[in-house]
């Protein structure tokens, strides 16, 4: 009889998972976004880490009624209205005097939604900042070429 050789299987562990990484006795969320912060020190450019944060879309208090299940699938299908919905709030990685770089190896599920409405809110009220939004270490250092060559120029 032919015995298989044993597959370690593999569990899902979510969508993105990024390792925390700690430098300068502050806690990254991931090491790109580490990365990033040694660059701009090292260039000399100024950027507060996670230092504002935006409210894309404003809460509000839902006064229909709704027929759903919890959030997270469970419990009963029910009526579930008349609640307050949460605001939808957005915080960039760093954010420097004319710029905001957001630094992205891999996106979860509700990113790109959130990076739209985002875009949406700098270009109807910070007009004169410029996004960046590095997806590795090579695009890192080229958006600190981009930012040193405007402040040159």
């Amino acid at each position: 009889m032919n015995k298989r050789p044993y597959k370690k299987r593999r569990r899902k562990k979510g969508p993105v998972q990024s390792k925390k990484v700690s430098y300068d006795g502050i806690n990254f969320a991931s090491g790109l976004e580490r990365y990033m912060y040694m660059a701009l020190k090292k260039a000399k450019i100024k950027a507060k880490y996670e230092g504002e944060t935006f409210v894309l879309l404003a809460g509000f208090h839902f006064d229909n009624e709704v027929y759903e299940r919890q959030a997270n699938s469970k419990g009963d299908y029910k009526n579930r209205g008349c609640k307050r919905i949460l605001p939808i709030k957005y915080t960039p990685d760093f954010i420097g005097e004319d710029f905001i770089i957001e630094t992205k190896g891999r996106a979860n599920e509700s990113f790109p939604m959130r990076w739209k409405l985002f875009k949406r809110l700098v270009m109807n009220q910070f007009p004169n900042v410029t996004l960046y939004k590095p997806q590795n270490q090579k695009e890192c250092d080229e958006t600190i070429s981009i930012i040193l060559s405007k402040r040159k120029g």
